[in-house]
């Protein structure tokens, strides 16, 4: 007896059995597409004309609306033309396998559900299909209420991962918003950031105009410098921030001692040299996302130790620290000051390369001189 006369006289007798119906009945009431919703749409794919029909038939009056194909060409057609919520499918047919063809509809097909059905049981072949995504695995002969049962565990599934990949696609649009909200904060923050940045520098040049520029100077040499020997994107930015207001302690000391155009006495370097202490007071509570209030505090320390104001040697100054102070002795040795005319770039590179070691990072100090001996670098 083949799989469909069997399957077919199950299904007569369920039809001529009162109890069988009652049963099945009963089933059709839980697994009915229905509800006032439009019926689920199956399916049926197999070379097998009474299995399709019978299918067919014991779906329908469940409540789906069912198709039939009896080869995977024509399901094709089919799933281009109609929508199919499951996909019940034969492994054995002529042509495309019905294990291939079920391959092409979850990857084609990600919200349609399948179920295979096979006259051979095979747990290998089972567990494969089920790895590959498939729902369930029926062997022939098939028993009404297993189908009809499996068809409705097949639904539930595919409503739940259907919802759960709504949520993710939900959550992840979600996080994507406030990822871009929090960006454009971001950035409003950093606009704000850099505008007070400006206005501090701003007002450190307004008191002493024959340093005016000097700062923005620092700071693109600087930033040149950190990316020259591979400091990372934050790295080079704090350091550019640091550059900026490294003079702002410079609004405590006297504008006749900041613009004397002879040398400075003892007492009047002291009081400049207090300059970084007093930067340091002013930065150090505003929450920059850096150390900028350290960096302005070692812009003048020397690797010996023989810096100011703390006497600082090695390690104990940032790597940024030991940036500035690079920058900050090339640009202000090349640069016009009230005392002297400004030496040029040439004198500054041969004082960096000559105490490089000593007073300077030798990385750093190499790195400079190569931007600037290279012509990747130049003062505006």
């Amino acid at each position: 007896m083949g799989p469909q006369t069997q399957l077919a006289e199950s299904n007569a007798d369920m039809e001529l059995n009162p109890d069988s119906a009652t049963t099945t009945e009963g089933l059709a009431e839980k697994v009915i597409a229905g509800g006032g919703e439009s019926p689920k749409q199956i399916l049926v794919v197999d070379d097998e004309r009474p299995i399709r029909l019978l299918l067919q038939k014991i779906l329908e009056a469940n409540g789906y609306l069912c198709r039939t194909a009896e080869n995977a060409s024509d399901a094709r057609n089919l799933l281009d033309e109609f929508t199919s919520d499951l996909v019940l499918c034969d492994i054995n047919m002529p042509g495309e396998s019905g294990l291939d063809f079920i391959r092409f509809v979850l990857k084609a097909y990600p919200d349609t559900a399948a179920i295979m059905v096979s006259a051979i049981g095979d747990p290998h072949l089972a567990e494969s299909m089920l790895e590959l995504g498939v729902y369930d695995y029926i062997i022939k002969p098939m028993d009404r209420n297993g189908i009809l049962i499996s068809v409705a565990n097949a639904f539930r599934r595919r409503e739940l991962e259907m919802a759960n990949r709504s949520y993710r696609r939900n959550l992840e649009q979600m996080v994507d918003e406030r990822t871009d909200s929090l960006q454009r904060s971001m950035s409003k923050l950093e606009n704000a950031m850099n505008g007070i940045v400006r206005a501090i520098a701003h007002t450190v040049e307004t008191r002493d105009p024959y340093t005016a520029g000097h700062q923005r100077r620092v700071a693109d040499l600087a930033a040149a410098i950190a990316q020259e020997v591979g400091f990372d994107r934050d790295q080079i930015e704090a350091v550019r921030v640091a550059a900026i207001i490294h003079d702002l302690g410079k609004i405590s000391v006297p504008a006749e001692i900041l613009s004397k155009p002879s040398r400075l006495t003892a007492n009047e370097f002291n009081l400049i040299k207090e300059h970084p202490q007093v930067g340091y007071d002013i930065v150090k509570d505003i929450e920059f996302p850096w150390d900028v209030s350290t960096m302005v505090y070692q812009h003048h320390e020397k690797l010996d130790g023989s810096g100011y104001p703390l006497g600082a040697a090695g390690d104990e100054i940032l790597p940024e620290s030991r940036v500035l102070t690079v920058a900050d002795v090339v640009e202000a040795m090349a640069s016009h000051r009230p005392y002297r005319p400004g030496l040029g770039v040439d004198v500054a590179l041969g004082e960096i390369d000559k105490n490089k070691g000593k007073f300077y990072d030798p990385e750093l100090a190499r790195a400079c001189i190569s931007l600037f001996k290279s012509g990747r670098f130049s003062f505006d």
